[in-house]
């Protein structure tokens, strides 16, 4: 079988990074994430408030079509790697501050990024890692600090 890869585009910059899932370290999340992407996604991206160099961005309802409660954790840390991608499920009234519920995956772009919340520390499932074309891909996120949400689309590498 052909190795199976995800892209991640800033859409207006037309700027796209490859992604390489963790298959062996997280096979239940890379499943899921696969099959949410039959169609490719396109999500505004914000940048995280508490977890530093990270951007973050919604699994849109059309999309969801697996039950985030059923994942189990994998392949988690507090400490991410420049490049990682993170899962992370919040239902409904998780955050006292925040009563919504949140499909999100999160990109760690930078040196310095953890999955601290309101909370405290969070541990999140490191799904897969950017693996072509990251600093281009960075330096659209640090934008995103100065300039607001950008539109980012993410999919299967045909």
């Amino acid at each position: 079988m052909a190795e199976r890869k995800l892209y991640l585009k800033f859409v207006d910059a037309d700027v796209t990074g490859i992604v390489t899932p963790y298959w062996e370290t997280a096979p239940e999340t890379c499943k899921a994430i696969w099959g949410a992407l039959a169609k490719p996604i396109r999500w505004p991206a914000m940048h995280a408030m508490f977890s530093g160099p990270e951007i973050m961005m919604g699994l849109p309802e059309e999309a969801r079509n697996f039950d985030p409660t059923k994942l189990p954790p994998e392949n988690q840390t507090v400490l991410p790697e420049v490049g990682e991608l993170l899962w992370f499920y919040q239902p409904r009234n998780f955050f006292k501050i925040d009563p919504s519920e949140f499909w999100e995956i999160g990109l760690f772009y930078g040196v310095g990024g953890r999955t601290f919340g309101p909370t405290g520390w969070i541990p999140c499932t490191y799904f897969a890692r950017m693996t072509e074309n990251l600093d281009a891909i960075a330096a659209q996120c640090r934008l995103i600090r100065l300039e607001g949400v950008k539109t980012v689309e993410l999919g299967r590498v045909a």
